[in-house]
This record gives C-alpha cells, sequence and structure tokens, in this order.
C-alpha cells in the first residue's frame, strides 16, 4: 500500500477577522466615502436569457412532432401543441418576469439606501444613517423592518428566515461603524 500526498486543489479559506468580513454584504471598492452593500436576489437557476433558448427549442421540437402528425393526417395535434406551447410561455414569461427580483441596501456617506426591485417596479428609500432603526417587524423570522424619519422599509423577502437576524446585527455594526 503506498500513500500520496497532494495540495489541495482548493484555495485556502479567506480569513474572517475584523469588520471587514460580511456574511451578506461586501465593502465597495474604489468608493470616495467609506461604502458597504448588501445585494439579496431570489435563487433562480436560470437566467431569463437562457429560458428563452430553452423555451425556443421546447417549442420548435414540440411544433415540430406537430407538424410531423399534422402531415400524417391527423390536424388536431397541431392546434393541441400550439395550444401547449402558449401556455408554456405565458408561465415561463411570469417566471422571468421575477427572476432578477432583488434588494439592495447601500451604505454610503452617512445614508441608508434601499432599493427593491419586483418584475419592473422599483421602489426605492433613503435613511439618514444616524436616526434610522433596525429590527424585526413583528418576531423572530420575520422581515427586517428599517424605520426612520416617519417612514418603513421591510427588507429580507430573499433571505431564510433564520438569517435575517444576523442581516440585521450586520447592517446595525455597518451603521454604527460609519457614524
Amino acid at each position: 500500500m503506498t500513500v500520496t500526498f497532494a495540495p489541495s486543489p482548493w484555495p485556502a479559506p479567506p480569513s474572517r477577522r475584523g469588520p471587514a468580513a460580511w456574511r451578506f454584504g461586501r465593502e465597495l471598492e474604489g468608493a470616495a466615502p467609506r461604502a458597504t452593500q448588501w445585494l439579496l436576489r431570489r435563487n433562480c437557476s436560470i437566467t431569463p436569457r437562457q429560458l428563452l433558448g430553452l423555451y425556443l427549442s421546447l417549442a420548435s421540437a414540440s411544433l415540430l412532432v406537430a407538424l410531423g402528425f399534422w402531415w400524417a393526417g391527423a390536424p388536431a395535434v397541431l392546434a393541441f401543441a400550439g395550444f401547449e406551447v402558449v401556455m408554456v410561455g405565458i408561465a415561463l414569461a411570469a417566471y422571468a418576469r421575477h427572476a432578477t427580483d432583488c434588494e439592495t441596501i447601500t451604505l454610503s456617506g452617512g445614508e441608508l439606501a434601499i432599493e427593491h426591485r419586483c418584475g419592473a417596479g422599483v421602489d426605492a428609500a433613503r435613511y439618514r444613517a444616524e436616526w434610522v432603526r433596525i429590527e424585526p417587524s413583528a418576531g423572530d423570522g420575520s422581515l427586517v423592518e428599517i424605520s426612520g424619519e416617519g417612514r418603513r422599509t421591510r427588507i429580507g423577502r430573499y433571505l431564510r428566515p433564520e438569517w435575517r437576524a444576523q442581516l440585521a446585527q450586520e447592517i446595525r455594526a455597518a451603521v454604527r461603524r460609519q457614524s
């Protein structure tokens, strides 16, 4: 029996020392005032462009088979295949519309900016960092509520409920560090 030692193909994990090691956020490079950004996205395995390619290949294969049946004397198959292609297209369009939904939280220059993209709509809010409150909206695992200056915004839709408290702690620590 022989033993062989080889170096690990995986790079060593980065050290998580100091305030620059965030779990959800990242320090923005090249920003004049110190800036931290949190980008929370849906967990989608396919992009809208890839989805379009998949749909076109599926539709062409389905219609090609239906045309073969039409040529063989079964015209009803083409009608049902056309209906199927339209219904699958509607379902995939609904998926693609929300595939790029995200929340972006940026802390820079004493300002906390929140942007929520849902479909074609964008909701944006800006708060002065020193006047902001960050807390759960209802209880443990609920959305994180950011309030200040008479307004409220809820974030954390795209995080698992058990991670939302850690997100709130991370944003609070960044706000305290910047103040």
